[in-house]
């Protein structure tokens, strides 16, 4: 595999340098920046296309050295110490980051189990929130991610960092087009024969656990400030909430914290 050094800032330095800062030109490039054992290890087992990969050759593991001769890429780089130190974003410097392409977003290429359960994400605006949502979908079951409208980057470092390798693992497709969402959804009562769409509020609606979850359906999560919009609300065949406690002075979850609770109580319905 052709391997460049890079000694200096120069302008191949400069690009890794926006893949991870830079939202545009992410998207220009249509890469974006990874580190982590544990993410890079689920991007290689879920099939994700590595462009290359940066290291320091005199600072590898048996770990890194396998990866680097087992993954295909299309050239590698070989960086000064230094240089991978202000390019890591982690206390210990990374000895492993790699350049993945992007993958497209394409409802109809996520392939549904026979009783699915998606997730919609109106809008994130949290970094954290988004890596943490993708996360909780992963290690609860769900199907599909979806996510709407003007929302953070989902290829920011910090959310791949907090998704914790499910990011690799867990289908996400970003929807501009609500007209294209209501497409999809209308194809999938077709499909799913009492399919049904539940939106999540903060206000006195039904009870999460009294609504019936072992049907396929999807949730639609709102905004962390501004809820789910109102046109969303409108299309739901039931809104839902986590009912507070009577003594409790706090009104709702954290947006992430709530979506988990309600995506466990589907868990533990389609389990009884």
């Amino acid at each position: 595999m052709k391997e460049i050094r890079v000694f200096s800032k120069n302008s191949t330095y400069q690009k890794f340098q926006v893949l991870k800062t830079n939202r545009n030109k992410r998207y220009k490039y249509n890469e974006f920046l990874v580190e982590g054992v544990r993410s890079l290890n689920e991007a290689v087992k879920n099939g994700w296309k590595i462009h290359s990969f940066l290291y320091d050759r005199e600072d590898l593991s048996d770990w890194a050295k396998d990866m680097i001769a087992s993954v295909r890429t299309d050239e590698n780089f070989c960086l000064a110490h230094e240089l991978m130190a202000e390019l890591s974003g982690k206390e210990d410097t990374s000895e492993l980051m790699a350049v993945i392409e992007m993958r497209e977003d394409r409802l109809e290429d996520v392939k549904l189990s026979g009783r699915p359960f998606i997730v919609l994400f109106d809008r994130p605006s949290n970094k954290g929130n988004l890596g943490t949502m993708i996360r909780s979908c992963d290690a609860l079951g769900a199907d599909l991610l979806i996510i709407t409208g003007h929302s953070v980057d989902l290829y920011d470092p910090d959310v791949v960092v907090s998704g914790m390798g499910s990011f690799f693992n867990m289908d996400v497709v970003r929807v501009s087009d609500n007209n294209e969402l209501y497409a999809y959804i209308d194809s999938l009562r077709e499909r799913y024969p009492g399919f049904t769409v539940i939106g999540t509020t903060a206000h006195n609606e039904t009870a999460i656990w009294q609504a019936d979850l072992t049907a396929p359906f999807m949730m639609m999560i709102g905004n962390e400030t501004m809820g789910l919009n109102k046109a969303f609300k409108e299309y739901c065949d039931l809104l839902c909430t986590i009912p507070m406690d009577e003594r409790s002075y706090a009104s709702s979850f954290n947006v992430s914290c709530a979506a988990s609770i309600m995506m466990y109580e589907a868990v533990r319905q389609r389990k009884a």
